[in-house]
């Protein structure tokens, strides 16, 4: 059956990869062939392909509401409860997911968000009102706009592990510490499509609060602290090869200890990028060299990303006025241009737990 009546297939498809990604799920109601088209991955694929997937970032963050100072001026104040917001640089644009269904009252504490395709994953975290720690994976399908739920993790509790995704099918969750605050080397993975999580081998050592990126085809579980060390960060990295099924152990990955590695990302450019003290740091081979000091302003940072050539970076200042959002562009020979501050609304400038950044 023709997808559109009267064209080709092909001419057809040439239209559904325009479509933006907010009227996915409109399209996937028109019709069952249309449905099933825009779910193919190979139909993301002939999207990026021509150049019409475009970014979103997706935050695990907390909701706030306007509260009064004594001289009658507005300041902002955290509720504590966190939904998940959603900018699109592109639009200049924000908005909220859907809340899970059997969580309707705020996401998990310290939960891990991260884009797998065209869906988002959901996993951990402790349950907001008795911190019980959940192994519960809930999934959002940016194409039907609706959530299904995944797997539970399987294995021991674990808290504060370290998580990231190839983009295409597969999870990694490394680390962690489990409920006796006794950090973890065991690491699992998870097909998204599949909805099946498979026992990877140990890891070198125990690694809590340790971060996960996906680089040059290799799963790297970076730095983290071992239950004997608690909060001294370790600068070595393990790296996961799926060909060998085996772990190696890159030392000095991250040049120097005690230096947290959740802002580490992997830009477009294929370097890897992080805050370091009060700059922006790139490695390229094995050494980290500073390319950018952070935005006027902000003293800690939250979350750090990459998308379209540019860095996009969340954080706060000393004075405790918000979270700020700032971007800046990467040029073709590396270099750094000047960063820009990103218009945020009141009600998206509240505590960025986690993030992660979707191509569609």
């Amino acid at each position: 059956m023709d997808l559109i009546p009267g064209l080709p297939n092909d001419i057809a498809i040439e239209c559904l990869i325009r479509l933006p990604v907010e009227q996915f799920s409109k399209a996937a109601s028109v019709s069952k062939n249309w449905k099933h088209e825009i779910t193919l991955p190979e139909f993301r694929r002939r999207r990026k392909n021509s150049g019409f997937t475009r970014p979103v970032l997706v935050m695990a963050q907390s909701m706030v509401a306007a509260v009064n100072k004594p001289r009658g001026e507005t300041a902002l104040s955290s509720t504590q409860v966190y939904r998940l917001s959603v900018f699109d640089p592109e639009n200049d644009s924000w908005y909220d997911l859907p809340p899970i269904p059997e969580l309707i009252d705020g996401l998990p504490r310290f939960c891990r968000v991260v884009g797998v395709g065209s869906d988002l994953v959901v996993i951990g975290g402790c349950d907001p009102d008795t911190w019980r720690v959940m192994d519960c994976v809930f999934i959002y399908n940016f194409i039907s706009g609706s959530w299904r739920r995944g797997s539970d993790m399987p294995g021991q509790q674990r808290l504060f592990f370290g998580c990231a995704s190839d983009s295409d099918n597969m999870i990694l969750v490394a680390g962690g510490h489990d409920e006796e605050k006794n950090a973890l080397n065991s690491v699992i993975s998870y097909d998204v499509v599949k909805d099946e999580w498979v026992t990877l081998p140990d890891m070198e050592m125990e690694r809590d609060e340790c971060k996960v990126v996906f680089h040059k085809g290799k799963f790297h579980v970076i730095g983290g602290y071992p239950t004997w060390t608690q909060g001294q960060f370790e600068k070595h990295a393990d790296v996961f090869d799926f060909a060998t099924w085996q772990w190696h152990l890159e030392d000095d990955f991250l040049g120097a200890i005690n230096i947290s590695p959740h802002t580490c990302i992997e830009g477009d450019d294929g370097k890897l990028y992080m805050c370091r003290d009060s700059d922006v740091a790139v490695k390229d081979d094995a050494t980290w060299e500073m390319v950018e000091r952070l935005p006027d302003g902000i003293t800690s940072v939250a979350y750090l990303t990459a998308c379209q050539g540019k860095l996009i970076l969340v954080g706060y200042g000393q004075f405790d006025e918000g979270y700020s959002f700032c971007a800046l562009d990467v040029r073709s020979d590396g270099k750094l241009k000047k960063w820009t501050k990103l218009e945020t609304p009141d009600e998206y400038c509240g505590h960025v737990q986690y993030g992660c950044c979707l191509e569609m």
